[in-house]
């Protein structure tokens, strides 16, 4: 019985009602559900994009792993901590990290930069040296030569490369004490700019130098450090490194992985991607209940047929069937039919980059087999639910005239 009640079902869908106002109407809800799954599969291929996107955004920002103090800045026996990371065969590089703000001036304009202090090493944890795309990246041969972001860079507009435009950079002293002299409320340094990198939003105002200048500005012994970034050989082993590290490294250290040192940037992306999709698990169930009216104009149009098949026997739970069913192939197709044309269209955006976020920058795309799974489910749930609710016909609806 259960493949009878299919079997009509099926010819219900596809042969000619009695009315073309019926098949219309069928077909509606065919191109409703179409639309919505097509809509909500670009929008989360879309996000999948902008989620690659902001890790490549910010990947120059936060290594694998990053290692801090709880008591105090600066890290302590940084020698025991050096020979512990060199020890370890899941680590691939690590360097230390000095970085603090301080003020600019060049030829009378100033400005607030942070001054990140690294060693010969970094760019081996953060490439940061292939963001450079004026000047060079500096050779570390002397602690003053820097490398400023690009729109700190145009705002002073200190020239590069140059070997006789230097700019002056000032960290105010800690303590307490009388102020006698200018010496005594700031440490200055010239430096000479080498090269320009652009910061992506996550690195604006930033200038990257030998770690040996903050030392200087700050007044720090040698191989001191704020922090220390780790590149590992298996980024999937984030965890388990980490938990090795702080057993061996002991207390007073704090170690944080790349997603803990954004976790407000991701939790703000993830918010983000809920809201889209509650958004359009509305929309798709707005649009079921076009689904919900081709059911019931069928259940009008199939009136007499329906008595028919109950004369014959066919029990009123079957009928019932064939309409559920109809509604299933109706969400099903729709399903289909909405993952092909929006696989197609991410697709055109992937090769085409014809829909641009800006002028430069088209809208990032990944298809991802996850977001077929979330749309289909999604839709299925909406979909065959109202299937079930408006198949519950009566058998007096079916007798009466």
């Amino acid at each position: 019985m259960k493949n009878i009640a299919f079997y009509i079902a099926s010819r219900y869908l596809l042969a000619k009602k009695g009315s073309t106002a019926v098949t219309f109407i069928t077909w509606l809800a065919v191109g409703a559900m179409t639309v919505a799954v097509t809509a909500m599969f670009v929008i989360i291929s879309v996000f999948s994009g902008l989620e690659d996107l902001n890790k490549d955004l910010i990947s120059n920002l936060h290594a694998d792993l990053t290692i801090k103090s709880t008591s105090g800045k600066t890290l302590k026996d940084f020698d025991k901590i050096n020979r512990i990371l060199k020890s370890n065969n899941e680590i691939s590089s690590f360097s230390r990290v000095i970085e603090e703000k301080v003020y600019i001036n060049y030829n009378g304009k100033g400005d607030i930069a942070y001054l990140r202090g690294v060693d010969s090493a970094y760019i081996k944890v953060n490439p940061i040296n292939k963001d450079v795309f004026y000047g060079v990246y500096p050779s570390f041969k002397y602690s003053n030569e820097v490398l400023m972001e690009n729109s700190l860079n145009n705002r002073l507009a200190i020239p590069v490369p140059s070997n006789s435009d230097y700019a002056t950079v000032f960290m105010p002293k800690p303590g307490t004490g009388i102020i006698n002299k200018e010496e005594d409320i700031y440490n200055k340094k010239d430096i000479l700019v080498t090269g320009i990198f652009g910061g992506k939003d996550q690195l604006n105002n930033y200038i990257i130098s030998p770690i040996e200048l903050t030392e200087e500005l700050l007044n720090l012994p040698e191989h001191s450090a704020y922090q220390i970034v780790v590149k590992l050989k298996d980024p999937s082993n984030t965890d388990s490194v980490k938990q090795q590290l702080l057993s061996s490294l002991g207390k007073n250290i704090e170690i944080k992985t790349k997603e803990e040192e954004n976790a407000a940037f991701w939790k703000m992306i993830n918010t983000e991607k809920l809201f889209i999709y509650l958004i359009f698990a509305l929309v798709i169930f707005i649009t079921t209940f076009n689904l919900a009216g081709a059911i019931i104009i069928l259940q009008l149009d199939k009136k007499e047929q329906a008595k028919s098949l109950i004369s014959l026997g066919l029990p009123l739970s079957h009928l019932r069937q064939i309409y559920f069913y109809t509604g299933i192939l109706i969400v099903t197709l729709g399903i289909i039919s909405g993952l092909i044309l929006g696989t197609g269209l991410c697709y055109f955006q992937q090769y085409t980059e014809f829909f641009k976020a800006n002028e430069i920058l088209p809208f990032p795309v990944k298809i991802v087999e996850k977001n077929y799974l979330i749309v289909a489910v999604t839709a299925s749930l909406f979909g065959f639910g109202i299937s079930w609710a408006f198949s519950k016909i009566g058998k007096d609806y079916i007798t009466k005239s």
